[in-house]
């Protein structure tokens, strides 16, 4: 880009307060977003709770997703559950009653969640805490009975034996983890949940200068380095671009929307 590029991070509500500056920013190409699976939900909470939306996906214009990690439902190992048909089983029998944690109301871990139980006609019990990290400690601590997590965050204690994988988001099996099936494969074919990021331009950047930006973001995402850094964090690269990108995003979206409007106003719930 012959451009030094700054990394800001605009923390706050979740990560609304930098996707709401990214969609208000001047478009010419020199305001850019990475976002989570998250710029999907933020909107659909904000109309649950009747307040002025931060922002609306249509506000930006994506230019490519860079990875796509389907999560993953792990248990501790000393829980009787072996496969996720005894999971399932065990909570219709119990509702209410199996806990899970996650990294906060209608974040990506909750959602992930949210979605099986929709699918599979149960009733978990949700824990939230402060983030990604207190939810992976409430497992390992024995506070919780499961957890939905990106594979690369869950994958030490697995293999360590402290934690046991029961099925996976995606509409493939994970790499790592070959043994263990898909929800789609179980029959539930809309617990389908990804943790993704993606760059986004805010929506109205003209269309050369979009291309230019895909054209770079491809190039960094073949570099040896990018690849070898993803490679160590083992989370897979799913490059997509333009209206490839496009399609992934819109469905993502439908499908998390969806998601927030069946779990309704958390605060109303008993």
């Amino acid at each position: 880009l012959k451009n030094p590029v700054g990394v800001v991070n605009k923390t706050g509500a979740a990560g609304a307060v930098g996707m709401q500056y990214v969609a208000t920013s001047r478009p010419d190409g020199y305001t850019l977003l990475l976002a989570l699976s998250s710029i999907s939900i933020i909107p659909e909470a904000d109309k649950i709770f009747d307040r002025p939306p931060a922002f609306t996906v249509d506000q930006f214009a994506p230019i490519a997703l860079i990875s796509a990690d389907p999560t993953i439902l792990v248990v501790p190992a000393d829980k009787p559950w072996k496969t996720a048909k005894d999971f399932i089983e065990d909570a219709k029998k119990r509702p209410g009653q199996i806990s899970y944690s996650s990294s906060g109301i209608y974040g990506t871990l909750h959602m992930a969640m949210e979605l099986l139980s929709h699918s599979a006609g149960i009733k978990l019990r949700h824990i939230p805490t402060p983030g990604a990290g207190p939810a992976l400690t409430a497992i390992l601590g024995g506070h919780v009975d499961a957890l939905a997590s990106g594979p690369a965050v869950v994958l030490p204690h697995i293999k360590s034996g402290k934690l046991r994988a029961l099925a996976g988001w995606g509409d493939k099996r994970v790499a790592a983890l070959p043994e263990v099936p898909t929800f789609k494969e179980l029959g539930y074919p809309d617990a389908e949940f990804y943790i993704w990021a993606g760059v986004f331009a805010p929506r109205g950047t003209p269309e050369p200068v979009l291309a230019r930006l895909r054209e770079t973001l491809r190039a960094a995402v073949a570099d040896p380095d990018f690849k070898a850094a993803m490679d160590k964090l083992e989370t897979p690269i799913a490059f997509k671009q333009g209206e490839e990108f496009q399609r992934f995003f819109d469905a993502d979206a439908r499908r998390l929307a969806a998601g927030v409007r069946k779990v309704g106003r958390v605060e109303d719930k008993k």
